[in-house]
């Protein structure tokens, strides 16, 4: 009978709990429990609701132990990054977490800059300045709830807060934490020097622990509630960009001649590296090293992604036109070609309280024709980020030296076929798609290697590549695309 593993899967829009069936040579996943996640407006400010979150989790485990029973072996969770928990001394929660797209981090990069420059912030983190990094999410906290961090004897981020409820440990895991700009990408620790000079506490940050550890077993209660025996609980790259990128089918492991696209509501775009990029180039193109499995880096750049179409989407509801994504795909289809475009970074596409209204006004201002239907509005996102992953290639091949060959797209995006394409037409690179499941199959793998079925990085993929389907997308035309990117550079230089 083939083994069990289960991967907690969080993401931004929902959760899940996912069973790998492992056979020696191929893994097979079932999805066992699917529910709804998303911040919560508590007061005026924007948290995860991570109580009801974690009794979705027991609801999941308790489905698998009815299901597989005796032969599941271990389980471990991999969400997004940067958010935390604060636990105090007696392991009680200091209130409910804040979401990263919370306004209290507004302005924070700023006042950061001026107490230690930003080259020096670079230096010892090697990470892309973004406003919600957990450095300055902690600056925010510290300015808006001191006694609150003065309370907190550990920081664990989200799948680490998960693992502790599963099992009681307090430790980071290293793709994650890498998230945070808190850890020296040479040390691949805490950079408490760093952290001393913002007057946080050090002490709350625990041990860093590489992707793949143990970390114990189920506690007595939760084994007991959801019918498991006390299974492992082992750390995969908390990461789901780490996770995913795990999970590319690449034959090419260890070769930076390939790029990999985690496509979901962020784009995540990048490559495989053995160490991290900190060079000034790097920083001025604002790229991120963040930890990869065994001990690689990923360069890489975020992208706003798909939110674009989920929030144009949810407003397109709110008036009362309902469609699902492959209507919207269909008359994004028809929509004339490269008409409108945006920067997909602009900062007002963070967070806008009507995503067509924020796309429109950014037309305006760039003196474009303001897209007016919903497939025109949807064609405008998916041509948008195709640009914006043509430059950001461009980045990746100046950094590393290397010409990239192929790009992999995995996630749920990977199954948007017009965007593949789009992707593929202005790159001119052909486009390998899926597993979608890349994120649970990394997840997954990781755990059956702690369990000593699996040796290296290089025979995990080899799996993934037995045990998925990918589609192949080869670019088209460029000429249309490269006017396009002429302007596209245009409006990048106005904002």
């Amino acid at each position: 009978m083939p083994n069990t593993y289960l991967a907690i899967d969080l993401g931004a829009e929902s959760g899940r709990l996912v069973a790998g069936r492992w056979n020696g040579k191929t893994i097979r996943l079932e999805e066992i429990h699917r529910f709804p996640n998303g911040p919560v407006y508590l007061g005026d400010s924007l948290r995860w609701d991570v109580v009801r979150l974690w009794a979705e989790i027991q609801n999941g485990l308790s489905l698998a132990a009815r299901k597989y029973g005796p032969g599941i072996v271990s389980v471990g969770a991999d969400t997004w990054g940067v958010d935390y928990v604060l636990l105090d001394e007696r392991d009680e929660m200091l209130g409910q977490p804040f979401a990263y797209r919370d306004a209290r981090t507004n302005g924070m990069m700023e006042k950061a800059f001026r107490k230690v420059p930003r080259a020096k912030i670079f230096a010892q983190t090697g990470l892309q300045f973004m406003q919600f990094n957990t450095l300055f999410q902690l600056l925010a906290h510290k300015q808006g709830a001191p006694k609150m961090l003065e309370r907190a004897d550990a920081l664990l981020l989200m799948p680490d807060f998960i693992h502790w409820a599963l099992c009681g440990s307090r430790v980071v895991e290293f793709t994650n934490g890498t998230t945070t700009q808190c850890l020296h990408p040479l040390t691949r620790n805490w950079a408490t020097g760093l952290l001393k000079q913002f007057g946080l506490p050090t002490r709350i940050f625990p041990k860093v622990m590489p992707p793949g550890t143990r970390l114990g077993v189920l506690r007595p209660g939760v084994a007991e509630r959801t019918g498991l025996r006390k299974i492992n609980v082992v750390a995969p790259p908390t990461h789901d960009t780490a996770a995913a990128v795990a999970g590319v089918p690449t034959a090419h492991t260890g070769k930076a001649n390939w790029a990999y696209l985690s496509s979901g509501t962020w784009s995540l775009m990048g490559v495989e590296i053995q160490k991290a990029s900190l060079s000034a180039r790097t920083q001025a193109l604002n790229l991120t090293n963040e930890g990869g499995l065994d001990g690689t880096y990923r360069l890489l750049k975020n992208i706003m992604g798909l939110w674009l179409v989920q929030q144009c989407k949810r407003a397109f509801d709110a008036r009362g036109r309902k469609y699902d994504y492959g209507q919207l795909a269909r008359m994004a289809d028809r929509a004339p070609a490269l008409r409108s475009i945006v920067n997909p970074d602009d900062a007002r596409f963070l967070n806008p309280p009507d995503m067509p209204k924020a796309i429109q006004a950014f037309c305006r201002e760039t003196r474009q024709p303001a897209p007016r239907t919903e497939g025109e509005l949807v064609r405008c996102a998916y041509e948008s980020l195709a640009l914006k992953y043509r430059e950001v290639l461009g980045w990746l091949e100046e950094l590393t030296g290397n010409c990239i060959e192929v790009i992999h797209i995995v996630g749920g995006g990977s199954q948007s076929a017009i965007l593949n394409q789009f992707t593929a037409d202005a790159c001119q690179r052909p486009v390998v798609a899926g597993p979608v499941e890349a994120t649970a199959m990394g997840n997954l793998l990781v755990q059956v290697r702690a369990s000593g079925e699996l040796a290296t990085l290089a025979e995990m993929r080899e799996v993934i590549r037995k045990s998925s389907k990918v589609a192949v997308f080869k670019p088209g035309p460029a000429a249309a695309w490269e006017d396009a990117a002429t302007r596209f550079a245009g409006l990048r230089r106005g904002n």
